[in-house]
């Protein structure tokens, strides 16, 4: 499955310097608002230290790392929803994407502008905020009007639907974002059509320097976050100190693990002489909806699937061995599939 991840905050935050250190790139990331005005998109490899094991025990001709797309997107700035700076063309990438790093700048530097001429992470963040809380609005507001005007006769549906953007123009006119929100699965289910930009799962990535001052930033937001965001949105947040694309003080491994965690992924392996790879797959999928990651033919064509947990391949170190062990499994379409798990898919089309 792809996965996408796009990299928001107002100009001159680091966002594209982030993006290089991430995907190894150099895209400019110069000292004016605006300096990225199309997203640059790159890729950043997935860091798994289990697929260093198995290839020590298969020594396959490659090895193939699950990876994030990565989307650097322009600066959003107050007003984006009503058009002003890059506006809606901002906001429409956000759309595309399936989860953020809000990248929040609490260092002051002199050489480096601000686009409101302050050191303020906490204000810089309700800006953003307010944003995507205003195109959501216009969402609901759009589409309950067309509802409004719409001839269906199933009226069972449209009332759900209605309903449901009801309850969430309401939150969001009381700034609730509506990824603290609870959706029954019909919710859950109706709401995906809709793409509403507070809904997307967010990793705040803090810019910060070793200055004091910048400390004293940092422990604000930290209270602000950890009250308001951190708890129900995300596990950590994430610290990073550099100055150019060079600086790999950034803890990558830790930025791509909270992207797993917030989008629910889990990994599995297929393993062979020709070679090892390493697939992301949503938590608590059936065996026959991870089968198409592969290919839409395993899913159409599925028989069953050949199971080796990684922990059990490790022990025996090949499949004839975990067989002799009795720790090979056979498992059927409805079987969920584990984090780890070694998987050869047996299909006929």
């Amino acid at each position: 499955m792809s996965v996408q991840c796009g990299l928001i905050g107002l100009p001159n935050v680091g966002k594209s310097t982030i993006f290089n250190i991430l995907t190894k790139m150099n895209v400019p990331s110069l000292n004016f608002p605006f300096c990225t005005i199309n997203p640059n998109i790159g890729f950043s490899y997935v860091n798994d230290k289990r697929l260093i094991e198995l290839k020590k025990i298969v020594s396959p001709k490659k090895v193939i790392s699950s990876v994030i797309k990565i989307v650097d997107i322009a600066g959003l700035v107050k007003g984006a929803s009503q058009g002003e700076g890059l506006g809606n063309k901002f906001l429409n990438e956000i759309k595309r994407v399936d989860a953020l790093i809000h990248v929040v700048r609490c260092f002051k530097d002199n050489k480096i502008t601000h686009v409101h001429n302050r050191i303020d992470p906490i204000g810089d963040i309700d800006i953003i905020n307010t944003e995507l809380i205003f195109s959501d609005i216009d969402i609901c507001e759009k589409n309950l009007l067309l509802l409004k005007n719409l001839k269906n006769n199933n009226k069972s549906f449209l009332i759900e639907e209605k309903n449901l953007l009801n309850k969430c123009l309401l939150n969001l006119k009381n700034f609730i974002f509506l990824r603290k929100l609870s959706f029954s699965s019909k919710e859950i289910f109706l709401i995906k059509k809709f793409n509403f930009l507070t809904l997307k799962p967010t990793i705040f990535l803090i810019n910060i320097s070793k200055n004091k001052e910048d400390n004293v930033n940092f422990k604000k937001l930290k209270n602000f976050l950890k009250k308001d965001i951190i708890n129900t949105i995300c596990p950590n947040i994430l610290t990073g100190v550099y100055k150019n694309v060079n600086n790999r003080s950034v803890n990558l491994s830790k930025i791509i693990y909270s992207i797993y965690k917030i989008l629910n992924l889990k990994t599995f392996f297929t393993v062979g002489k020709e070679e090892i790879r390493a697939w992301p797959f949503l938590k608590n999928s059936k065996c026959i909806d991870v089968s198409k990651i592969i290919h839409s033919d395993f899913k159409k064509g599925f028989i069953r699937a050949k199971i080796i947990s990684y922990k059990d391949f490790i022990k025996y170190k090949s499949e004839i061995s975990v067989k002799k062990a009795g720790k090979l499994r056979l498992e059927g379409k409805n079987y969920f599939v584990q984090d780890g798990d070694i998987i050869h898919f047996l299909f006929n089309v």
